[in-house]
């Protein structure tokens, strides 16, 4: 199979994916180091990170592989990441995340998924702005789902603190909420020529993401595959080539505020398909005002 990158030269430029340690993170930045990127793994686990690194370098031979902590369900972690961070940063692939959790909050009493995998996001993003700016041309990678087709983002309850809690409800929140900062970030930075997009990886069993789950995304519930038989099962480097094509590919060179499957962009969802976005996830205004949202809890 041939690699997303191949060919593409990457020397001098740095990126940053979180959750890079494990699944397709662990393959998005073997990919972008094997093109010659300095690569910084932001993780929770810094031992396993460090494993990742040395594994990424001894098979790009490229020793530009970092590894920082990063715990995107503590906006202090965030912070710090934030602030320790020097220089341009040209690729920012936000990949890591958690999935059907029980219900558990943060110390803000935020639901853990929406903390995690937009917040979290959400805050490391805004604050690496400048970073982005400063490197003319960035580019940043929303790692989606496509289960955020099992439902939106609830603006008047985002943390189930009045909706009975269901875990993948929740999870589909989170990963519609992904989808919409791709595009009002989109149109907020495009003066800074920040290109921001969002993606479905497709289904990667295996992975470290199906934890809370007995017997892993082969046991999700019927109803979070919409009774479809075309779920995009994938292995890990099949899943993170979606990824690469939007932190790096010339193909996709000023494309922004869209969603990607397949390493092209979906078209919209049809019922009873298991593919491509669903119309609210791409809602303009649905977009702006979660961004507002998002931002008035990350200030209060």
């Amino acid at each position: 199979m041939t690699a997303p990158l191949d060919g593409i030269a990457l020397t001098g430029r740095r990126a940053v994916v979180t959750g890079g340690a494990s699944g397709i993170g662990l393959e998005t930045a073997r990919a972008l180091a094997a093109s010659g990127a300095e690569v910084t793994l932001a993780v929770r686990d810094t031992r396993a990170g460090i494993t990742a690194a040395r594994q990424i370098t001894d098979t790009t031979g490229n020793p530009g592989v970092l590894v920082a902590a990063l715990d995107l369900a503590d906006q202090r972690s965030v912070a710090e990441f934030v602030s320790s961070w020097q220089g341009a940063l040209h690729i920012l692939v936000n990949n890591a995340g958690v999935m059907a959790t029980p219900e558990l909050r943060t110390p803000q009493g935020w639901e853990l998924q929406f903390a995690t995998n937009h917040l979290g996001h959400f805050a490391l993003a805004t604050g690496l702005r400048p970073a982005l700016a400063a490197a003319g041309g960035a580019r940043v990678v929303s790692v989606s789902s496509v289960g955020h087709i099992n439902g939106e983002a609830l603006f008047d309850d985002p943390h189930f603190r009045h909706h009975p809690y269901d875990p993948w409800a929740a999870y589909a929140q989170s990963k519609t909420a992904n989808v919409l900062f791709a595009v009002e970030a989109a149109r907020r930075w495009a003066p800074d020529r920040i290109a921001v997009n969002a993606l479905n990886p497709g289904r990667i069993p295996g992975t470290g993401l199906a934890r809370h789950m007995s017997g892993g995304l082969e046991a999700a519930p019927d109803s979070f595959e919409a009774n479809s038989t075309d779920v995009s099962w994938k292995n890990a480097e099949q899943g993170a080539a979606t990824s690469a094509v939007l932190a790096a590919s010339p193909l996709v060179e000023a494309v922004t505020g869209r969603y990607f499957e397949d390493c092209q962009e979906a078209a919209r969802h049809r019922p009873g398909v298991r593919r491509g976005v669903a119309s609210y996830a791409v809602d303009p205004d649905k977009a702006a005002r979660l961004w507002r949202l998002s931002a008035g809890l990350l200030s209060g």
